[in-house]
């Protein structure tokens, strides 16, 4: 099993910054891929990025191309999001997640263990 825990959300500016983490327990963190999704209110959860367990391959949604950066550190069982150029619509509820192998990398159903989230929220 992999436990996910979120941290670094909170209040910012539009075209501010923020480093979300997502620190997971257990052994099986570097086996596994991974990706952040959001969810802003009233709206569906949303994939934002992915990352393969090797840091060789990522993917963004393209809301958050070129200002957002998916990272991790296997060493730390440590996921990252740097969001930066950040603007109102980045408001939403943000969770890591890790992903089952083979399924599609951007729809929830592909991911097993979730966080409990951590908001963001951007003020204009």
């Amino acid at each position: 099993q992999v436990q996910l825990v979120e941290s670094g959300g909170g209040l910012v500016q539009a075209g501010g910054s923020l480093r979300l983490s997502c620190a997971a327990s257990g052994r099986t963190f570097s086996s596994r891929d991974m990706g952040w999704f959001r969810r802003a209110l009233g709206k569906e959860r949303e994939f934002v990025a992915y990352i393969n367990r090797a840091s060789t391959s990522t993917a963004y949604a393209d809301s958050v191309t070129g200002r957002f950066t998916i990272s991790r550190d296997n060493a730390k069982n440590t996921l990252y999001l740097q969001m930066n150029s950040l603007r109102p619509e980045d408001t939403a509820v943000y969770y890591c997640a890790a992903r089952i192998d083979s399924r599609i990398l951007t729809l929830p159903s592909g991911y097993d263990y979730w966080g409990q989230g951590t908001q963001v929220t951007v003020s204009s």
